[in-house]
């Protein structure tokens, strides 16, 4: 067994325990918030290590070096869309109204929308007084 076929299996192995990790954080956490930020960092990190995984371990198993950039490339897709598809996940059910667990101290997010919403209504006081003045 060649050195490379080694790091494969082990970089396989410890993808498949990051898998282990999403599926029981899916199973534990208590509302879809906490689900998605767990399976997400997990799923990619899993995806990632049986990924490149593969390719050295195809490398190592006498394939073509072609094998290490289609993972890489691959790999580098996952790692980029993973957390943008979550977070447009999140944002869509906490736009739904899909309620935080009561157990949760901080929605970091209702504080910005609050902080947002008083800038508008401070802009609109102002709006109408420099168009007065303009005039």
């Amino acid at each position: 067994m060649s050195v490379l076929a080694a790091i494969g299996e082990i970089l396989v192995l410890i993808g498949t325990f990051f898998y282990f990790l999403s599926a029981l954080g899916l199973i534990r956490m208590p509302d879809v918030y906490n689900r998605m930020q767990t399976s997400t960092k997990s799923a990619t990190l899993g995806s990632l290590g049986v990924i490149v995984g593969t390719g050295i371990w195809a490398v190592g198993k006498g394939h073509s070096l072609a094998w290490i950039v289609q993972t890489i490339a691959v790999a580098g897709f996952l790692l980029l869309t993973n957390p943008i598809s979550a977070h447009a996940l999140i944002r869509a059910a906490y736009k739904r109204g899909i309620p935080l667990w009561h157990g949760s101290v901080v929605d970091k997010y209702a504080e910005h929308l609050a902080g947002k919403t008083e800038a508008d209504e401070a802009a609109e006081k102002e709006a109408p007084e420099a168009e007065g003045v303009s005039a």
